[in-house]
């Protein structure tokens, strides 16, 4: 391109090559294809969509595609059809499993479909580690019986004891620190431990006007949020 009186005249440089004018023509009209082509592609390849004035904006996420009437991913899809067919929370189901076991403390809690027959799949542990699973029914709050988990070795029992001797925020505690942060439903708590050997709990909260589902990482020590991640798929 060259600049000629303040004004940029596309193909000149091209026209300027040839002895016949139209050939110039000819030369201009398929460099500005090309140059038109080639815009569409970089923003195609950068996942963006050009807006006023040549400025770039990115697409849509999952959220404003959901407000403005788009289609939800397919777990969105399936949050929608599952959490509201719970009608007994997670603290509920964590207290129904504790009073299965005896002496026992929670571990974790999750809401697992299918949606026409949802269960809180549960786990507690007693003192010494040896951790318990029980199914306790999302609609009743019904437990089933505990069952023992065989797989687990001493170490397993070793560590999660020593998860649950050094956790002394509750999972209702680090729920209300998580759904005072982002408004929504409590899917999953579960007791793990970070980097550092210090307990954690891992809270997931899905927010309904847009089916998201957020994980905050909770220092069972302190409360402090250690990490958050929103999972728009």
């Amino acid at each position: 391109m060259v600049t000629k009186s303040n004004e940029t005249v596309p193909g000149e440089k091209c026209g300027r090559r040839s002895a016949v004018r139209g050939a110039g023509l000819l030369c201009a009209a398929a460099a500005a294809a090309a140059l038109l082509t080639g815009c569409g592609d970089d923003d195609k390849d950068k996942g963006t969509e050009t807006g006023a004035a040549g400025t770039s904006k990115a697409p849509p996420t999952a959220a404003s595609a959901t407000a403005s009437g788009g289609a939800l991913t397919e777990d969105q899809s399936e949050r929608k059809e599952l959490v509201p067919k719970a009608k007994v929370g997670y603290d509920k189901a964590l207290s129904a499993a504790v009073a299965a076991v005896a002496k026992s403390k929670p571990v974790s809690t999750e809401l697992k479909g299918p949606a026409d027959k949802p269960v809180w799949e549960t786990e507690v542990a007693t003192a010494d580690g040896s951790a318990h699973t029980v199914r306790v029914d999302a609609v009743t709050g019904k437990a089933d019986k505990a069952q023992a988990k065989a797989d687990d070795d001493a170490d397993d029992k070793r560590e999660l004891a020593g998860w649950l001797d050094k956790a002394t925020v509750s999972p209702e505690q680090a729920a209300q620190t998580a759904t005072g942060k982002t408004k929504g439903t409590v899917t999953s708590v579960e007791l793990d431990d970070t980097d550092k050997g210090t307990p954690k709990w891992s809270v997931d909260v899905v927010t309904t006007d847009d089916w998201n589902k957020t994980t905050y990482d909770i220092d069972a020590t302190n409360r402090k949020v250690l990490r958050e991640h929103v999972d728009r798929d």
